[in-house]
């Protein structure tokens, strides 16, 4: 019987030893519902993003500005204007409000990103920290400018988190190294056990 349970014991303990080597399931759900994988025509604007604005016929006007922590760029002339969680087409509309309010007789503007807010990544890289952001990245492309994994680098799955609209504003999930990164995510490269 001791040896029995003996045999029982050390089975048991190697099925919790190895079970440390697997990976954790994907979770992707939450941050797949923030919207499009890829940055696009839905991409929404937050403190961080430059954006070339062009007033047509006002060269005065038309330049480059940051969106603040408050999610409003300051232009010359109409002042502060909200153009944080809108599109850049949104963003457009809302100068061409606060200009036509008295200032410019019907006007056209454009507002293009001119550079994304930076992502950040964190653990177990060579050099973590706060990077710009590269249209088109994965998880992968990320730890390759974050100068490759640690030497105890989880090296299949990461931690991604991204504002998203729920109560607390952040979406947090497993996500594979070929997972598409947007401006502002958040990634965590996870120590393995062994």
């Amino acid at each position: 019987m001791t040896m029995q349970r003996r045999a029982f014991l050390l089975a048991l303990t190697s099925t919790w030893a190895l079970g440390g080597c697997l990976r954790p399931d994907f979770r992707t759900n939450e941050l797949d519902a923030t919207g499009t994988g890829s940055i696009g025509a839905r991409y929404t604007l937050s403190a961080g993003d430059r954006l070339r604005v062009i007033v047509f016929g006002q060269d005065n006007l038309s330049n480059i500005y940051s969106v603040d922590g408050a999610g409003r760029i300051a232009m010359p002339l109409i002042g502060s204007v909200q153009v944080g969680g809108q599109t850049t087409a949104g963003a457009a509309k809302s100068v061409e409000a606060k200009l036509a309010a008295g200032y410019v007789r019907e006007p056209h503007v454009t507002v293009e990103v001119e550079a994304y807010r930076p992502f950040y990544i964190l653990g177990e890289v060579t050099t973590s920290g706060q990077y710009p952001y590269v249209n088109g990245m994965t998880v992968e492309t990320a730890v390759a400018i974050a100068a490759g994994f640690g030497p105890r680098a989880a090296r299949d799955y990461a931690v991604l988190t991204r504002g998203g609209s729920g109560p607390e504003g952040l979406v947090n999930g497993i996500v594979p190294m070929s997972y598409p990164v947007r401006p502002g995510d958040t990634i965590v490269i996870k120590e393995r056990f062994f």
